[in-house]
């Protein structure tokens, strides 16, 4: 898997580097600003893309701009992007093309070396990897809406779900079987009135859309 890194801060930068490399990656590029990102990120080689969304000069939003520009010359191009805070606007406007290979996490996900590299494999392979504090942020958000008929229970599935967790993920950690998980999912389906799919990214963005992220 051949990386682009964009990131302002040199420890960062430095750390992601090393990281991916010692992940078996290889890291096409690692840009401190938006200067020749754009370009970089149209060669062939670049497979996926991780990128601050605040990037200099500005330090506003070069980096998720960078992104969007990007998929939108290359449908379907891997972005995982990176934010110091909770920003939904950032997740909306990522995901309003509404295909996959899209990624939002907190910088403090990167400590947690083998989930960060876990993620960022799932956004290359297509899957949709949301930060567990913007989905709860979204899920607090909606109030009287069809979300409010599911359990407990299911909520929890979903906040999963939109994490881009396999059914055998979520099984693992609510520590019940994949056969509860996939009922689960169903009853979700059926209550927020939403198609089954059996392809995880097609039923995560199913769900964030209908979430109106």
């Amino acid at each position: 898997m051949r990386v682009v890194v964009a990131e302002d801060h040199v420890l960062l930068r430095d750390g992601l580097t090393r990281l991916l490399r010692a992940y078996g990656c290889e890291v096409v590029a690692a840009l401190e600003g938006s200067a020749g990102l754009d370009e970089t990120l149209q060669l062939p080689e670049a497979e996926v893309a991780i990128l601050d969304v605040r990037l200099p000069p500005t330090f506003s939003d070069e980096g998720l701009r960078a992104a969007i520009r990007a998929r939108a010359t290359r449908p379907g191009f891997p972005v995982l992007v990176l934010s110091q805070y909770v920003e939904q606007l950032y997740a909306r406007e990522l995901l309003a093309s509404g295909e996959g290979a899209v990624g939002y996490l907190l910088k403090d996900r990167v400590a947690d070396t083998g989930e960060f590299i876990d993620s960022v494999r799932r956004v290359a392979a297509g899957g949709t990897v949301l930060d567990p504090e913007v989905v709860a942020a979204l899920m607090n958000r909606q109030r009287n809406a069809p979300v409010d008929r599911l359990s407990p229970r299911e909520r929890e599935v979903l906040e999963l779900m939109a994490q881009g967790r396999s059914n055998q993920a979520i099984a693992e950690a609510l520590f019940v079987t994949e056969k509860a998980v996939a009922k689960h999912i169903n009853n979700i389906f059926t209550k927020l009135d939403l198609p089954v799919a059996v392809d995880d990214n097609r039923r995560v963005l199913a769900v964030l859309a209908w979430l109106k992220i």
